[in-house]
C-alpha cells in the first residue's frame, strides 16, 4: 500500500469513531503550500467554519506551508467556532500524524478557548 492509501485507511477508522460520539468535528487538511480546517456538524455534515492559510486575513504572511502559519489558523478556526457557538470538537487530524503543523494547529486553536 502507498502512503495515501494508508493515510486514508487510518482517517476513515478516526471518523467511524467520531460519528459514534455525535459531536462536531474539527478536521484538517494540509498540502506542501498550504493548511486548510473546518469544523463540520455532526448530524447533517455542514461546514460550521472554515479557515486556510489562503484567507484574505492571513495574507501577510510570508510562508503558508510552515508552523507559523499553521498556528495562525488554528486561533482563525478557532476563533470562527466560538463565533458560531461550537465549544466543544473532536479532532480529526485526517490520518496525519500528531506531529508539526497539525501539532501547531491544534494546540492554537486550544489556546483561544476550543476544547477537544
Amino acid at each position: 500500500m502507498d502512503k495515501h492509501k494508508l493515510r486514508q485507511r487510518r482517517a476513515k477508522k478516526t471518523r467511524m469513531k467520531i460519528r459514534e460520539l455525535a459531536m462536531p468535528r474539527l478536521t484538517v487538511h494540509r498540502t506542501p503550500r498550504h493548511i486548510y480546517a473546518q469544523v463540520v456538524s455532526a448530524e447533517n455534515d455542514k461546514v460550521i467554519a472554515s479557515a486556510s492559510t489562503l484567507d484574505k486575513t492571513l495574507s501577510k504572511l510570508k510562508s503558508k506551508g510552515n508552523i507559523e502559519a499553521a498556528e495562525k489558523v488554528g486561533t482563525l478556526i478557532a476563533e470562527r467556532a466560538k463565533a458560531n457557538k461550537v465549544d466543544i470538537v473532536a479532532f480529526d487530524r485526517s490520518g496525519y500524524k500528531y506531529h508539526g503543523r497539525i501539532k501547531a494547529l491544534a494546540e492554537a486553536a486550544r489556546i483561544k478557548g476550543l476544547k477537544f
